[in-house]
């Protein structure tokens, strides 16, 4: 490219980044928008690098575009705008978007601030090679939070309220005839109508008395409400739910496809009652021909209605350590839309046919009429493929499909395998209650083969559906997962070849398939559990998008959710999309209309995916700080799963994990090394490092702070 046509290009691309209605794009969001060829897109990246170089762009670290913004940053005493996070000791950071490092505020300077805040800081203190950038709160924009959860303690005339979350500094003032009537140690929720002064406490209204934290369900309900999740469907999506008929009427079945001559079986969990996701399954002369038959949603909730925007605004069903809020009424989830066994159910199906080898050959995406004949658990199937003969039985016209599924999922294993998919194998917790909500068993979730089919089976689908859009060039939201942090990736590289275990990348970035032959060469070796780790942690988080940019994960070019639209929003978005197409409605104005709206959609639902995920990983250690609490003082052998300044953790095979702090390490004085992932003892030259092997004392666990602390076991103890 001449200096002239690299001008005009710059000029043209600045524009565009400039426009109002630009947001910011990863580089093959920008050449798809364009319409560019793969040769156009080497040069789409020069103009990129140019206009950097120059100042006119910046690049997040997610590699997002963007027009660049005047630098204030950097000069001491100058003043930025960002989101401040409390610390439980009193400090905080100020986050400021597009800038990767945060600002420290100590103590002294944080002032007035809430967590959540949105604050201006004038920088007091510049970055240096050993100390952060430090600042100061000079004005608070606005405030984050409106309302908490805490615990009421009541005086005679008043009443306060510490905040449940540690990151909260101040009590919240309540006035007596603002306190609901609430008891001394109650869990409410408060209004904040006050967010105080320096000679002042915050003030706030009691709004709902959850109960005493000792009362069965109110501790997770509690972690709930504090993290703004929404309890109560409201009174028009509650109506619309209940008057939805509880049957498929006759005229439903026009237009779709009958299946329900096939033999049809769901496989899920034992307690698993919103049941979307059915398969039926044929051996052919030369393979297979699948069908993963979804629940339609989306005949039941109709776009904008009520229940379409409830649905929306919880994006996603939250399963907690007790319960379940799901993203729909029951009345639809465990109801019409569940694939209950016995019942017509209409569906959305991906009927594919599939060559010996794996690869799908030809599919068909269809509006069908299914019905279950057996409702299966992961335990049965998996009995029947062991070989338990009374199982066998019970089962036994279902007894080959389940040998051809098990031979199948095999198949699609190995392909996936081979193109370079990274399977992290770390178990998931399994939290067993009794009848008052204490924890009996913490446990790891056990994986099997029937575990294993259901989810090729959905890869497969979610594969084949995301492929068929990307296609057709329409309006579509994909699952993405992004290549991983490169400096990350090469301090993991640098970590494992110091164990001689061979980790090297062909190109500047990462394969998947790379990472996974790291993977396969660290089976059994001292190094695994903690390189593949490491590895973990240096991936990004997975997402919903309008541009289709592949997961990195499964090594797939082409990924969306499509088989769970009873807990997902994305899901339900994407059967809309697909029936429109069906049924020839997918004209330029509704084509436009989904243009418009699936971005917000896209983002909204990786927002709130990742506040279910909080509230569910929050329940969870709840529980085990419970469960710990019982066994304090004694003995468990464990691996040291993360490493610190501060001290090391360490899981233990039921997947509880707590804190051994330095301050407990009383034999010597130990260094941290941020690089080798380790402390080391200055005097002993005694090392802890990721993935070693130690037994540890318990010496406390507390449910209110979802905290364990462990020692390391010492002569004495023996």
């Amino acid at each position: 490219m001449n200096k002239k046509e690299l001008k005009k290009r710059k000029k043209l691309l600045l524009e565009l980044i400039s426009a109002k209605e630009y947001r910011p794009m990863k580089a093959k969001e920008i050449a798809s928008l364009l319409q560019l060829s793969k040769g156009q897109k080497k040069e789409l990246q020069e103009v990129l690098d140019a206009l950097i170089e120059e100042g006119k762009i910046s690049a997040s670290k997610q590699g997002r575009y963007r027009k660049a913004k005047e630098r204030k940053y950097q000069k001491k005493n100058a003043v930025v705008t960002g989101t401040f996070t409390g610390h439980p000791r009193g400090y905080g950071f100020v986050s400021v978007e597009d800038e990767e490092k945060d600002i420290f505020i100590p103590v002294e300077s944080v002032g007035n601030a809430f967590h959540l805040d949105q604050v201006e800081v004038q920088i007091i203190g510049e970055e240096s090679e050993h100390k952060r950038k430090e600042g100061r709160i000079v004005k608070i924009l606005s405030h984050g939070l409106t309302e908490i959860v805490g615990t009421y303690e009541k005086s005679r005339h008043y009443g306060f309220v510490v905040p449940d979350q540690s990151r909260i500094q101040q009590d919240i003032f309540i006035p007596q005839e603002k306190s609901d009537d609430a008891r001394d140690g109650d869990k409410v929720v408060v209004k904040i109508t006050s967010y105080g002064s320096k000679n002042k406490s915050p003030e706030g209204i009691v709004t709902e008395v959850l109960g005493q934290a000792s009362e069965p369900g109110v501790d997770v309900m509690s972690v709930a409400r504090d993290m703004g999740l929404p309890m109560e469907f409201p009174q028009k999506a509650a109506g619309q739910a209940a008057r939805t008929a509880q049957r498929v009427q006759e005229q439903d079945f026009q237009g779709r496809l009958d299946l329900r001559h096939l033999p049809c079986v769901t496989i899920d969990g034992e307690d698993a009652k919103d049941l979307d996701d059915a398969i039926t399954l044929t051996r052919t002369w030369d393979g297979y021909q699948l069908g993963v038959h979804i629940a339609d949603v989306s005949n039941y909730v109709q776009a904008g209605s009520a229940l379409d925007r409830e649905a929306f605004k919880r994006g996603t069903s939250v399963y907690l350590a007790d319960r379940v809020i799901p993203m729909l009424p029951r009345e639809l989830s465990n109801g019409i839309c569940s694939l209950n066994q016995g019942e017509d159910r209409l569906a959305l199906s991906c009927l594919m046919k599939i060559n010996d080898k794996g690869k799908v050959v030809s599919h068909e995406i269809a509006e069908t009429v299914i019905c279950v004949d057996r409702r299966m658990t992961y335990t049965a199937v998996q009995k029947v493929l062991d070989g338990d003969e009374k199982t066998k039985d019970e089962y036994q016209d279902f007894v080959s499909m389940f040998l051809c599924m098990e031979e199948l999922s095999g198949i699609l294993r190995k392909r996936r395998k081979k193109r370079g998919a990274i399977d992290f194998d770390f178990p998931e917790t399994k939290v067993i209650l009794d009848e008052k909500g204490h924890p009996l068993e913490i446990k790891a979730y056990e994986r099997n083969t029937a575990t294993d089919i259901i989810e090729d089976f959905m890869l497969l689908a979610n594969e084949t559906v995301a492929k068929e859009y990307h296609e057709r060039n329409l309006p579509f939201l994909y699952r993405i997962h992004g290549e991983p942090d490169e400096d990350k990736i090469e301090n993991v590289l640098s970590l494992a070849r110091t164990g001689q275990i061979k980790a090297e990348k062909k190109k500047q970035k990462i394969t998947p398939g790379e990472v996974q032959s790291i993977l396969t060469a660290l089976e059994g070796q001292p190094l695994e559990p903690m390189i593949s780790r490491l590895l973990l942690r240096s991936m990004q988080q997975a997402r919903y998008s309008t541009a289709d940019e592949g997961h990195f994960g499964l090594a797939a070019r082409h990924y969306c959710h499509f088989t769970s639209p009873i807990r997902r929003y994305p899901d339900l978005q994407i059967h809309r999309i697909i029936k429109d197409v069906i049924r020839g409605r997918m004209n330029p104005q509704r084509e436009a209309a989904y243009r418009e709206s699936l971005d917000q959609v896209a983002e909204s639902c990786s927002r709130l995916e990742r506040r279910a995920e909080e509230a569910e990983r929050e329940t969870v250690k709840l529980k085990k700080a419970e469960y710990m609490k019982v066994h304090v003082g004694e003995e468990f052998d464990g691996v040291i799963s993360g490493v610190t300044g501060w001290g090391i953790y360490v899981e233990l095979p039921n997947t509880v994990e707590g804190l051994v702090s330095v301050n407990s390490m009383w034999d010597d004085y130990y260094i941290y090394d941020e690089n080798a992932f380790c402390l080391t003892g200055e005097s002993t030259g005694k090392t802890y490092r990721l993935g070693q092997k130690v037994t540890v004392v318990v010496e406390d666990a507390d449910p209110a702070t979802r905290t364990v602390d462990f020692r390391l076991k010492r002569e004495e103890d023996r």
